[in-house]
C-alpha cells in the first residue's frame, strides 16, 4: 500500500507494557507528533503471545513511516526481527533492565523525549543484524535475529538462573546473582564449531558466544572489538580451566577490555602480556557450534531452550535506525 504524496507521516509505538509507563509513553508521543506536524501515531502493546513480532507486522501493514519500540532487550530484539530488511527506520527508547542495544548505540537512557524526536526527525543509519538457527532434539529448526548477543552453554544457563523478582529490584545487577548460582556447578561441555568454511575445531568450552556488538552494563567490554556496522560477528569462545582459569577470564574482560585497553600505557602492558587462555576471540560471516547433548542457548538475554546446534550469521545493515540529529555513528 502507497500513501498519497499529501499524506500526513505517522509513527507506530510497539511496547511492552510491563515494562514501561504506557500512559505517559503514549501522551508524550502524541503531543509530539502533533507538534511535528504528523498524524496521530498508532499504538501496539505486546502480549504473552506476541513478543513484538507480530505487532510490527501490523503496524508494517499500516504502512507506517517509523516505528518505535520500548520495552526490555527481549521486545527490541522481536520488533528487529521483524522490521529488518523492510527499509523502515526502527527508533528505541530504552525501557528495560539492561537496554543492551541502546547502550552499544550511545544512546540517551533516560530520556525517552530525545528518542522520540529523533524517529520524527531525518537522521537515520543502519546497522548489522545476526540470526540464530537452532536445531533441537527431534531436529526441528528455528531461525531468530539477534541485535547484541548470542550464546551457548554457560552465560545462557547464567540468564535462566537469574531471578525475575531481583531484575526488577536491583535491575542488571541481578545478572551478579544467576552468575554465582551458575558458577558454582559450572562444567565445561564438548563443543565442535567452524567459523565460515574453515576447519572444524573440538574441544571442551564453558561457553561460545555470538556478537554483534560487545559492551554489557557498567562499561564492561566483553568482546571489545566487536562492531555493529562491519558487516563481521565476533566471536568468543570461553574456556577456563579450574578456579585461575576464571580469574584469567574476569582478568580478561574487566580489567584488560573494560580498563587497561583505553589507555595507551594499558595497550602497551596487553601487547607485551600475550594471549590468554582463557578467552579465544574470532571473527567471521558465519559460525556453527554442536553440543554433545542438549544446551542452553539465549539470544540478547532471553533464554531460548535447549539445542543440539547453533548456526549464526550476520546480514549487514538490515536494520535502519532512526537516530538523534548528529549522532556520533563512526565509532559504532
Amino acid at each position: 500500500m502507497t500513501k498519497p504524496a499529501a499524506a500526513q507521516r505517522q509513527a507506530a509505538l510497539v511496547y511492552n507494557p510491563v515494562k514501561v509507563d504506557e500512559k505517559r509513553l503514549r501522551t508524550l508521543l502524541r503531543d509530539l507528533s502533533k507538534q511535528a506536524g504528523w498524524a496521530h501515531p498508532a499504538f501496539y502493546p505486546t502480549t504473552i503471545e506476541d513478543a513484538g513480532q507480530g505487532a510490527t507486522a501490523q503496524a508494517l501493514a499500516r504502512d507506517v513511516d517509523v516505528v518505535l519500540v520500548a520495552g526490555g532487550d527481549g521486545t527490541v530484539r522481536a520488533v528487529a526481527e521483524a522490521i529488518s530488511g523492510t527499509g523502515v527506520p526502527l527508533a528505541i527508547l530504552p525501557s528495560g533492565t539492561g537496554n543492551l542495544l541502546a547502550r552499544n548505540l550511545g544512546l540517551p537512557l533516560g530520556d525517552p523525549a530525545e528518542m522520540i524526536r529523533a524517529a520524527l526527525g531525518d537522521f537515520t543509519h543502519p546497522i548489522d543484524v545476526c540470526w540464530a538457527a537452532l536445531t533441537r532434539m527431534d531436529g526441528e529448526t528455528s531461525e531468530h535475529v539477534f541485535v547484541v548477543l548470542a550464546g551457548i552453554g554457560l552465560d545462557a544457563d547464567m540468564i535462566a538462573n537469574t531471578r525475575s523478582d531481583l531484575k526488577k529490584s536491583v535491575g542488571w545487577i541481578a545478572y551478579v546473582d544467576g552468575a554465582a548460582r551458575s558458577l558454582a556447578g559450572a562444567k565445561p561441555f564438548r563443543a565442535m564449531y567452524q567459523i565460515d568454511d574453515g576447519r572444524l575445531h573440538t574441544t571442551k568450552v564453558h561457553s561460545i558466544l555470538f556478537a554483534n556488538c560487545g559492551t554489557l552494563p557498567a562499561g564492561i567490554a566483553l568482546i571489545p572489538d566487536a562492531s555493529i556496522a562491519d558487516g563481521i560477528m565476533d566471536i568468543a569462545v570461553i574456556q577456563p580451566t579450574g578456579v585461575l582459569g576464571w580469574l584469567g577470564v574476569w582478568r580478561k574482560i574487566w580489567w584488560d577490555n573494560s580498563v587497561l585497553r583505553r589507555f595507551r600505557a594499558g595497550r602497551l602492558v596487553l601487547q607485551r602480556r600475550g594471549k590468554d587462555a582463557s578467552v579465544h576471540y574470532l571473527r567471521g560471516l558465519s559460525a556453527e557450534v554442536a553440543g554433545n547433548g542438549p544446551t542452553p542457548i539465549e539470544l540478547d538475554g532471553d533464554e531460548f531452550g535447549l539445542a543440539i546446534r547453533i548456526r549464526c550469521r550476520v546480514e549487514p545493515k538490515a536494520l535502519l535506525l532512526a537516530l538523534p540529529a548528529g549522532h556520533p555513528v563512526d565509532a559504532l
